[in-house]
């Protein structure tokens, strides 16, 4: 069975951030994991990296979104 977006994007947050996240209402976290995945396609230096690491690619995208987003 396919892991949802929102399941992904929690996956990649670092504890203290997932955690804030989870609390909120589920179209919220819908909103963070599409803002984590058009972070994840635009941002030419996560590709470089997301051939190194692609999970850390992905934790990278998911904090930025994250500090983004919460401020």
């Amino acid at each position: 069975m396919p892991i949802d977006t929102v399941e992904r994007f929690l996956a990649a947050l670092d504890p203290h951030h997932r955690e804030h996240v989870q609390g909120l209402p589920r179209e919220e976290q819908e909103k963070f994991a599409a803002a984590w995945e058009k972070e994840l396609w635009q941002d030419t230096d996560l590709d470089t990296l997301s051939e190194l690491s692609p999970a850390a690619a992905e934790s990278e995208a998911a904090t930025r979104v994250a500090r983004k987003l919460m401020e």
